[in-house]
């Protein structure tokens, strides 16, 4: 049974249905979405990513869930939390992790900051997370803008060489937030 974990002005965010797969399959593996993941995977790759999404909600309570724009229901990808369980990432191991995934349409429209905001709320809120990080890599300049406008401050005193990337990306960059900033971080990424 679908959960719905969040909804904001214009998104939901909600559990993944099995049906879900092949949809998100479809919109974010392509070479755009996928270019700083490595690029696009094959579908047993994607089904080994859905069965640790499924995990994750099992057994923390939170995943990467689906994000639905509310008024169409068109799945326009992912957002949410996980543990960091990266090879490589040593002390980061275990801390809270934002992540998103958004289909070239949702690009440039404010959809990933809006899906974003609801999944710290939910961090530092329901789940009483005290800190939150996000990994990227070098190139992948969007997403660390993203980082940026949600108030995260760049730590590359924990960056980390990640296996199940080619070296041609470089080295995962690590952005942290404290619960103790995200108001007033909160207030400035709406502005």
């Amino acid at each position: 049974m679908v959960e719905v974990v969040a909804e904001t002005a214009r998104l939901r965010l909600r559990s993944w249905a099995r049906e879900d797969l092949d949809r998100f399959i479809e919109a974010t593996n392509t070479p755009a979405v996928m270019r700083w993941l490595g690029g696009v995977w094959p579908r047993s790759q994607h089904e080994a990513a859905f069965a640790r999404i499924e995990t994750y909600q099992r057994d923390f309570g939170h995943t990467f869930w689906i994000v639905e724009d509310q008024a169409s229901g068109d799945l326009l990808g992912f957002c949410g939390l996980k543990r960091v369980n990266s090879p490589g990432a040593g002390a980061l191991a275990g801390t809270a992790e934002i992540g998103w995934r958004l289909r070239t349409s949702a690009w440039g429209k404010g959809i990933g900051k809006e899906a974003a905001i609801a999944s710290l709320d939910l961090a530092f809120g329901r789940f009483g997370y005290d800190e939150v990080v996000a990994l990227t890599v070098a190139g992948n300049a969007p997403s660390q803008g993203l980082m940026a406008r949600l108030g995260m401050t760049r730590r590359a005193d924990l960056d980390f060489d990640d296996p199940q990337f080619v070296a041609e990306l470089g080295p995962t960059m690590v952005w942290s937030l404290a619960a103790a900033d995200w108001p007033a971080a909160r207030r400035a990424a709406l502005t």
